[in-house]
């Protein structure tokens, strides 16, 4: 994404959070949504980046959510991408069915040493080249970013929003819930993408072409 995006004149920033990527060291039980909403907030200070169009991705609509209702001045919009979009109290658990809710703590327990969820498999159409180079960068995440409940101490911020569904969807299509809850409501746009949940490593020329049009049409 990052030679895509340039080309289209932007600046792609992406911090890994706590306890994954390059900070896998420091995973450890205390890391939950806090520790990744602070994660983000201080790159958007120490950087000083301003008029950023913030996107959140699966989770990370969790942590998007929570980063612009502390930081909306930084902010230009916000984009969830195939994402969460929890409403204020609401944890990643809280929605999710509660089988796989189930699913998720009884993997962390077998096989995650009680606190680390094991990463979801990956869309059936990623390519043998992607999986390879992917595979071994997706670590378990720990599992209090899904227990803790999101806190928000004020009013959403006036941002323009725009959801993007990725139509080629999982069994359960999960993230249709939230496509269809901002469908025509005020202050969101609604796009889809011919592409499964992950279009950045499966389809990056097409989501590139939306993220640019998105940035270009802001309301």
């Amino acid at each position: 994404m990052h030679p895509r995006l340039q080309a289209a004149g932007h600046r792609l920033v992406a911090p890994t959070c706590t306890g994954l990527g390059e900070r896998a060291h420091l995973a450890s039980p205390a890391v939950d949504l806090e520790t990744h909403i602070a994660d983000i907030l201080g790159v958007l200070e120490f950087e000083d980046l301003r008029d950023v169009i913030l996107v959140g991705h699966s989770y990370g609509g969790m942590v998007a959510t929570g980063v612009a209702q502390r930081a909306p001045g930084r902010l230009a919009q916000l984009v969830y991408l195939d994402a969460m979009l929890p409403r204020p109290g609401q944890s990643a658990f809280d929605l999710h069915p509660e089988d796989v809710r189930e699913r998720m703590r009884e993997a962390a327990r077998s096989s995650g040493e009680g606190w680390r969820i094991p990463p979801n498999p990956l869309p059936p159409d990623t390519s043998a080249e992607d999986a390879a180079w992917i595979g071994p960068r997706r670590l378990p995440q720990p599992i209090g970013t899904f227990e803790q409940p999101l806190r928000l101490d004020g009013p959403e911020p006036q941002l323009p929003r725009s959801y993007v569904y990725c139509r080629r969807a999982a069994r359960g299509d999960f993230f249709r819930q939230f496509a269809d809850r901002v469908r025509g409501a005020p202050g969101w746009r609604s796009f889809e993408i011919d592409a499964s949940h992950s279009p950045h490593v499966t389809a990056p020329d097409e989501l590139a072409r939306l993220l640019a049009e998105i940035a270009a049409t802001a309301s």
